[in-house]
């Protein structure tokens, strides 16, 4: 896309019922995208649509479970035959157990990967097939912290989103080969407020919740809006705590184990207890008759801006200022050698 405006292309997104899709689907139409979105539930589906229509986009909602190859290359037919051609494509549904691995049954930890992995294999396979062609796109891996940094009680989900930084460096470097146009990109992603924290299947006595800091969605829905728009660069990293972990992890990856197994386990749980009866959306959607929408229940102590996501959006700028200041520097102690 390379910075060109994305008024009437059309972009699909996964997991765009609730959480960080809905955030980047809103965003998407805001900018005056065509948005197919795709998730499992049908009533989150349409609210979503509604929200996106309301911000100034064209919305088609798709039911599709992207654990299912051929559901994910149907959705993708119907959504060129209903609006126009793909020209992005963000791959972000998800799930996720809370629980040590020796809690988690098998068929548990296939879902997990099915979804969150192979629902992003099979939408950039089906996103590829039609852009190939036609020597143009953009695919948006939307990624986490976790991708490179593993942390207890989410063996499964660490396990999908390292596997997703891998099959896209792969694919990166085939599209390279052959000199294509098409960009792929990752965002890497901090703790943000989501209601995937009271829709996850969980073995935790206490009510799960993310490691602090927390972000609002609608910071990595602005951050999915940009990588769309210049998906020439490999990844971007959203969050100061996303570009210190990431950081701290090549350099002292054994002292992070040690810690992280002191701290990680209180870290990813509030006071409350859990109810073991509530729904979780392992296997079903949770769906219901209130609209869900983009955030969790920690708006009270998320933030809705990054400054470590603004420098890096803004680099020609602070790299101008850096400059000027220099220059006056020079000039200052010229004067005062005179």
């Amino acid at each position: 896309m390379g910075g060109r405006t994305l008024r009437g292309k059309v972009v699909v997104v996964t997991g765009a019922s609730a959480g960080v899709g809905r955030a980047a689907a809103v965003a998407f139409g805001e900018a005056g995208a065509q948005v197919a979105l795709l998730a499992r539930g049908d009533e989150g589906l349409q609210m979503a649509a509604k929200e996106v229509e309301r911000g100034g986009g064209r919305a088609l909602a798709i039911p599709t479970d992207v654990a299912d190859a051929g559901q994910v290359e149907a959705a993708a037919g119907r959504a060129e035959r209903e609006l126009g051609e793909i020209e992005v494509w963000v791959n972000d549904a998800m799930t996720s157990v809370f629980a040590p691995l020796w809690d988690i049954e098998p068929d548990e930890f296939r879902r997990v990967t099915d979804v969150t992995y192979h629902g992003v294999v099979y939408g950039t396979m089906a996103a590829l097939r039609l852009m190939r062609p036609r020597d143009r796109g953009a695919v948006v891996q939307i990624g986490s912290a976790l991708a490179y940094r593993g942390i207890p009680l989410q063996s499964a989900y660490c396990g999908a989103k390292h596997a997703i930084q891998g099959f896209n460096d792969s694919v990166r470097a085939e599209l390279f080969h052959e000199r294509s146009h098409v960009r792929v990109t990752m965002v890497q992603m901090p703790a943000l407020n989501t209601p995937q924290f009271d829709w996850v299947k969980t073995a935790l006595p206490n009510r799960a919740q993310p490691v602090p800091p927390i972000y609002q969605p609608e910071v990595a829905g602005r951050a999915v809006v940009h990588a769309a728009e210049h998906p020439e660069r490999r990844e971007y990293w959203v969050g100061a705590t996303t570009a210190a972990t990431i950081v701290a992890n090549s350099f002292a990856a054994p002292l992070l184990d040690r810690y992280l197994g002191r701290t990680g386990f209180d870290a990813q749980q509030t006071d409350e207890p859990d109810d073991p009866n509530r729904p979780f959306n392992l296997w079903e959607p949770v769906d219901g008759t209130d609209d869900h929408g983009a955030h969790g229940r920690f708006d009270d102590t998320a933030h809705g801006r990054s400054v470590q996501w603004w420098a890096t959006t803004h680099r020609g700028l602070l790299a101008a200022g850096a400059a000027v200041s220099a220059g006056v520097a020079v000039a200052l102690s010229r004067r005062r050698s005179r």
